[in-house]
């Protein structure tokens, strides 16, 4: 089956308020949730990456280079922008909405309903003063990325296809006053909806409370049926639900060594789901100040160790929000102590995981925690690490020196007495298993995905699809592979732009 034989739907346009005008320059949009618009042509579309995994839920063959870049529109489909708001570190933006992503509809296949977007197909009405393009630097980091989160078992949206354009598109790459021609480049992106903390924000802080009402009205019957809107109990339990899953995100981020690097709220799916990959990137040491976004440098606001604390912020900002259609908003406070919960619970549960450990006991927290000083004692490699752990024989530091930068550095002594009382809590039997389901082998590190972009804008995409495939079995160990991936961060990617130093162009 082809991208042709989709039957599609859309609901979110017949059911919510929308934009009179189609299309158009950028603008300020009142009153809507949403604006028609059709993607700009491309010259030259050429399909070059493309995932498996999502059009098997699709239901569909490789192809459609011409609908995967927004050249043909298929019939069914009927393209929009989302209108959004957000506070962007931390402070609040107004109007944002799909500056760069065109939604084509909401495919119904194979037993579910799936949102398809393309990013980078062109100019919105939310485009401000950009150009709706993405290049493929960018896009190769989006593609890869959403589909190894995936298997990594991180909530994520989806990626199916990334298109080449033809065209140049220019930008600047650190924001510093240097901009230059870059590869045009489409991802298709898939997910349940692309709704955001900041599309209820938006209409609540223009105090369009029937639009917002309106937008929770579907939100809630399309995308969360268990719960209703009728009543605070029934807000309330959705709230909870957003809570929940964006508690169990970042405990996730949090195990693998995610950094997302630009936490607005606007880039906050209601889902639980990861979104909108920018500037992100990977600890290579278990670094909690390290933030990828060199925009964040000096406020250090979206750091590896402060990400559930602005997960948190920001719900308090999607419950302020939704305030206003509250018979008594003071209940609100219990999404928010019900977020604490859940994260508090899912943080423990990941550790005793990534840990073996069995039976809980008093000690654990103290275990856990005194392991999470000693990994910033000295460079060490996150990811390493932890794997080497998953599998050591006995608690001998010497199987761990190769996820030291510098063996030299280890802090012995503390390594050792912290090894004796891990062995000793765990009878010398760690849940192996569980370890290495919780502990990747592989993850996208940063240079992994700068070496496939060099090769890529010279023509050669082996490199992308090499890590593609790679990336579908983190946790295995694919022994064939491990003298290129299994390896600490090369000296060259050290202060590399793409690799230590991102922004939100990124």
């Amino acid at each position: 089956m082809s991208l042709d034989s989709i039957k599609w739907l859309s609901r979110f346009l017949t059911e919510t308020p929308g934009d009179n005008q189609k299309g158009g320059l950028p603008r300020q949009v009142k009153g809507a949730c949403w604006s028609r618009v059709d993607p700009t042509p491309v010259p030259s579309p050429a399909l070059r990456l493309w995932s498996e995994d999502v059009a098997n839920d699709l239901g569909i063959q490789r192809g459609g280079d011409d609908v995967l870049s927004g050249n043909r529109i298929l019939k069914g489909m009927d393209p929009y922008a989302q209108r959004y708001g957000g506070h962007q570190f931390g402070n609040w933006a107004g109007q944002l909405g799909d500056g760069r992503a065109i939604t084509l509809g909401e495919a119904d296949t194979n037993g579910q309903i799936l949102e398809i977007q393309l990013k980078g197909s062109g100019l919105t009405p939310y485009s401000r003063f950009a150009d709706g393009k993405a290049v493929l630097r960018s896009s190769i980091r989006e593609f890869l990325c959403s589909e190894a989160m995936f298997h990594l078992g991180v909530p994520t949206t989806r990626a199916l296809s990334l298109v080449t354009t033809g065209e140049e598109v220019i930008r600047d790459v650190l924001y510093d006053g240097r901009p230059a021609p870059e590869q045009g480049a489409v991802v298709c992106r898939v997910a349940q909806s692309f709704l955001r903390f900041g599309s209820f924000q938006i209409h609540a802080a223009n105090g369009d409370y029937q639009t917002l009402r309106d937008l929770l009205d579907f939100t809630v019957r399309r995308h969360f049926p268990v719960h209703s809107v009728g009543d605070d109990d029934g807000r309330l339990g959705w709230l909870k639900e957003v809570a929940e899953t964006t508690a169990i995100m970042v405990s996730h981020w949090m195990r693998v060594g995610f950094v997302h690097g630009v936490m607005n709220t606007d880039n906050m799916s209601i889902h639980g789901l990861t979104i909108d990959y920018g500037p992100y990137g990977w600890v290579e040491d278990y670094d909690l100040n390290w933030t990828p976004n060199t925009t964040d440098s000096n406020t250090k606001r979206y750091t590896f160790g402060n990400q559930a604390v602005i997960a948190e912020w920001n719900l308090a900002r999607l419950l302020e929000a939704i305030g206003p259609l509250m018979d008594d908003p003071n209940r609100l406070y219990e999404a928010l102590d019900h977020f604490r919960t859940s994260l508090k619970g899912a943080m423990r549960a990941m550790w005793r995981q990534k840990l073996g450990l069995g039976t809980p006991e008093p000690d654990d927290d103290s275990l856990i925690s005194d392991l999470r000083s000693v990994l910033m004692m000295a460079e060490t490699d996150m990811t390493i690490f932890f794997r080497l752990l998953s599998s050591i024989p006995d608690p001998s530091q010497s199987h761990l020196e190769y996820a030291y930068y510098d063996p030299v550095d280890m802090p012995r002594e503390a390594l050792d007495s912290w090894l004796a009382r891990w062995w000793s809590s765990v009878d010398g039997s760690p849940d192996r298993g569980g370890m290495r389901l919780a502990n990747p082998k592989y993850v996208l590190r940063n240079w992994m995905s700068q070496l496939a972009i060099d090769s890529a804008e010279e023509g050669d995409f082996s490199v992308a699809n090499e890590l593609h495939r790679i990336m579908k079995g983190p946790y295995q160990e694919q022994p064939e592979s491990e003298g290129r991936w299994f390896i600490k961060r090369p000296e060259w990617a050290r202060n590399r732009v793409g690799c230590s130093m991102l922004s939100c162009s990124s």
